[in-house]
């Protein structure tokens, strides 16, 4: 009997050990489901974060490239209003040689002040290719536009 009573008191023992091991899983297993909870919140936090950074350094990287576009832009224009208004003095020619000074002085044009129509009037007697010449001698004096 006494047996029999060590049995039914090592068996109550052993069903309080049981159902405290029982009551341990339970929490951890609840502790678990809170740490996967916490766990894929701060993931979610973590890719907003992410997404946030990446959002701005974008947005700073597309105002720069706008500004240079702008910038590019504005340099084209420049140029290309530049290359439609004539230099006045090409090759750093600023007179022109006696000879055409004199050849403009006979045929009535003042060096001064030359108008095309003038200018064509006057060299209307030479030939096409002295008429080029002259003309060309005018550019690179500057003193034709």
């Amino acid at each position: 009997m006494e047996m029999e009573m060590q049995d039914a008191i090592g068996a109550g023992e052993l069903g309080e050990t049981v159902a405290r091991l029982a009551a341990a899983a339970g929490l951890l297993e609840q502790a678990v489901v809170r740490l996967v909870e916490r766990q894929s919140a701060f993931a979610n936090d973590a890719e907003a974060s992410i997404g946030r950074i990446v959002a701005t350094v974008e947005a700073r990287r597309e105002a720069e490239l706008e500004q240079k576009l702008a910038a590019a832009e504005a340099e084209i224009a420049e140029l290309r209003a530049a290359a439609c208004v004539p230099a006045t003095v090409t090759h750093g020619r600023k007179t022109l040689p006696g000879a055409m000074a004199n050849l403009l002085a006979k045929q009535g044009v003042a060096v001064d002040s030359l108008e095309a129509g003038s200018l064509d009037a006057a060299l209307s007697s030479l030939s096409m290719e002295q008429r080029f010449a002259v003309k060309a001698q005018l550019l690179r004096a500057g003193l034709m536009g």
